[in-house]
């Protein structure tokens, strides 16, 4: 009797262990992959936060991510279906959906996250931000002023030229703009190669506290109007074979969103996480996070008229072959869903 006892109660182990070992296994593949691309800027804090948080992993996704050092290069990734989610610049996705890339606008991240800064001998000229002295360095240096920025069809690129144009009207022959990655800029403008930059935090506050004398040119908002920045864009693919995932990924961007904003020294230990690469300190992502030039959004529509702007002058320099259908690019469901009462 008591051996058949045992025996009945070491097949009830073993059960309760197999059991217990294919509900692990349920678990582990209830979780849903997401493929993300990002850029290395705090206008995509929503990624870190959501990620810092544990929200992610409580929600059922395991985020992959993967850095770029531009929104370009994040594009044959999208056409490629490597990436499902994308947290960089508005332009590099206006040009993917005019090529007939489907991927879609489901939240923003920030806008006018761009600015432009001045260095040295340019930095000095209470005139910077004017015709008047774009030309008066060149005709006293004997060249035209020299400004980093990332590649053609970037966000960085797009208001450079859109402010060089139409705010400060200089004359092209008065400046020099050279393309490079985000890390590049930084070093460029840092070693004297360049003479501005457009950049974003937290390489504003970084380049400000390795060099006192950086003087800020523009902010966003003097650059473009409500200037449109980062976005949460989602791949069709990604959002047909889990569109209950992709839901709750902007109903997460959304509360990262609230965090940033109420919680910023928080949210600033996730971002140093993230973006610090264990060299920039604490200290100076939780200034970036409240800078003037981190202004966090999460709805899509905030960015929609903006962007159109955008999307006109591109057109017209010939970065953009034809225009996207805005009122395709964003799809505003998943955040009506995220805020509703």
């Amino acid at each position: 009797m008591s051996s058949l006892l045992f025996k009945a109660r070491r097949l009830a182990v073993a059960a309760a262990t197999v059991m217990s070992f294919a509900l692990g296994a349920q678990t582990a593949q209830a979780a849903t992959d997401v493929r993300v691309g990002f850029i290395p800027v705090v206008g995509a804090g929503q990624l870190f936060v959501i990620d810092g948080e544990g929200w992610a992993t409580e929600a059922g996704l395991n985020l992959k991510l993967t850095q770029f050092e531009s929104g370009p290069a994040m594009i044959s990734a999208l056409a490629s279906g490597t990436l499902d989610a994308y947290y960089g610049g508005i332009g590099p996705i206006m040009v993917a959906s005019a090529r007939g890339i489907d991927v879609k606008v489901y939240a923003a991240t920030a806008i006018e996250e761009m600015t432009v800064v001045g260095r040295a001998a340019f930095g000095a000229q209470a005139d910077a931000a004017t015709a008047a002295g774009f030309k008066a360095f060149a005709d006293r240096e004997g060249r035209p002023v020299r400004i980093a920025t990332q590649p053609p069809g970037s966000v960085p690129d797009t208001v450079l030229r859109y402010w060089l144009q139409n705010v400060v009207k200089a004359d092209p022959k008065t400046y020099q703009i050279t393309a490079m990655g985000i890390e590049a800029t930084q070093q460029a403008l840092l070693a004297g190669a360049v003479d501005a930059a457009t950049v974003r935090e937290p390489t504003l506050t970084v380049i400000q506290q390795r060099d006192p004398n950086t003087k800020l040119l523009a902010l966003g908002g003097q650059m473009q109007p409500n200037q449109p920045g980062s976005v949460l864009a989602l791949t069709g693919a990604f959002v047909k074979a889990h569109p209950e995932q992709a839901k709750a990924l902007v109903a997460l961007h959304n509360r990262a969103t609230t965090l940033l904003k109420d919680e910023p020294n928080k949210a600033a230990a996730h971002l140093q996480k993230g973006l610090g690469k264990g060299i920039t300190d604490l200290a100076t992502f939780e200034k970036a996070v409240v800078s003037p030039a981190s202004k966090f959004v999460a709805d899509p529509m905030v960015i929609k008229d903006a962007t159109k702007v955008m999307q006109d002058f591109q057109l017209q320099q010939g970065t953009l072959e034809k225009a996207a259908d805005l009122n395709l690019l964003f799809d505003d469901s998943f955040y009506r869903a995220a805020v509703a009462p």
